[in-house]
């Protein structure tokens, strides 16, 4: 967790170099043509985003669908209900556009308990042992949604409340604010959450978490894409080529709990320090189900490092992951079961996506080897995830 201010640069360039060249090729030119030039350049960043209806969030609250487009027809749709990435539109080898990840066509499909398609889930993703944990000497006790442990923030997480949607001026961004109370869900604190998405000219998706309390408090933030590169040519992700930059992960039980181990991955079906096929080694885990695990990434938590690439070899679509956190959560969606139907009819069934959620380790909070998820009053949350989208032939 950085609760220094944020130091990283990483993207100014690609933000703000347009702008810079349009204000170099104007001082030539007279004042009314300069003023004339900035006009034309700050109508054409406001028309990137553009807002539709979207549906009535649980409670009546009308929720609204935001589109971000980059220079290069990349689109990413964003809604406030849940924070949650709807779609992101990106071109194959052959430049077809095709939409990368799984969801709904409105917010009625948000609302039951789907599979956290997309959303920003906290106030503390992945799992808490048993639903509880102490902190400064008081027992805090959370809900138990995923038996016999508590999951993604509980059972009306972050992704399932309505965020206060604002357009950030100058940049083709959308930041979401959330007011977490004291006790919600069983977290101590007044959690001001803030998650700015960005789209950048380079077709990164770069996501910014800020968080400030007024009482110590655990906090782990991620988003929960499930991403499919073949846009729908596939119908799961088990071509799909992963390489994880982790020598090691966190051991659990059979809970999927850690243990407090950090095991190597070397010699284990865990292993994507190569390149590796989704479904090489997927049959040979423990249950013969899918992966669902966290991975310690190599000198990650500290500068924005690269976690992760996936690769389809059938579309050429590559995404890059960077990420200012510890670790990176694999998941191959295998509690999907075919109930669910998406977008476009889509019937969503095991192996349908993966997720790769840049995170701290799960259980923190009761794990005192762990690096800390405990933000304190005064200090500042700040992580970045970067999924940086590309072509391969």
């Amino acid at each position: 967790m950085k609760i220094l201010p944020f130091k990283h640069k990483v993207l100014l360039l690609a933000l703000f170099g347009g702008m810079s060249t349009v204000w170099l090729s104007s001082c030539a030119s007279q004042e009314s043509s300069t003023e004339q030039t900035m006009k034309v350049t700050a109508e054409q960043t406001e028309m990137k985003i553009t807002k539709e209806p979207f549906g009535t969030a649980p409670n009546g609250e009308e929720v609204s669908l935001y589109t971000l487009t980059n220079q290069n027809g990349v689109q990413v749709k964003i809604t406030n209900y849940g924070a949650i990435v709807t779609s992101i539109i990106t071109p194959d080898k052959s430049g077809k556009m095709g939409d990368v990840t799984l969801g709904f066509d409105n917010v009625d499909g948000y609302v039951p308990n789907d599979p956290h398609f997309g959303g920003i889930v906290g106030r503390y993703a992945n799992r808490i042992a048993k639903g509880k944990f102490t902190l400064d000497g008081q027992e805090y006790k959370l809900a138990v949604n995923d038996a016999p442990n508590h999951l993604h923030g509980g059972i009306t997480g972050f992704d399932r409340v309505v965020w206060q949607p604002e357009e950030v001026p100058g940049q083709n961004a959308l930041r979401l604010t959330y007011l977490s109370k004291d006790m919600e869900e069983g977290y101590p604190g007044n959690l001001t959450a803030v998650v700015t998405y960005t789209l950048t000219e380079d077709n990164g998706l770069k996501i910014d978490y800020e968080a400030t309390t007024d009482k110590a408090t655990p906090v782990n933030l991620t988003n929960h894409s499930y991403f499919n590169l073949s846009a729908g040519q596939d119908k799961d992700i088990l071509n799909h080529v992963v390489q994880i930059n982790a020598d090691k992960f966190t051991a659990t039980d059979e809970t999927l709990i850690p243990t407090g181990e950090l095991k190597p991955v070397k010699g284990t079906p865990y292993n994507f320090t190569s390149p590796q096929p989704v479904g090489t080694r997927i049959h040979n885990l423990p249950g013969g189900f899918g992966y669902d695990l966290n991975y310690v990434i190599n000198n990650g938590g500290d500068e924005l490092t690269k976690a992760a690439v996936v690769h389809d070899p059938a579309t050429g679509r590559t995404l890059e992951v960077l990420t200012t956190q510890p670790g990176i959560q694999l998941y191959t969606a295998y509690h999907l079961d075919g109930s669910l139907t998406g977008k476009n009819d889509t019937v969503y069934k095991r192996y349908a996506g993966l997720c790769l959620e840049a995170q701290h380790y799960p259980d923190s909070p009761n794990q005192e080897s762990f690096p800390s998820t405990i933000l304190k009053p005064g200090e500042k949350y700040q992580e970045t995830t970067i999924y940086k989208f590309g072509v391969r032939e």
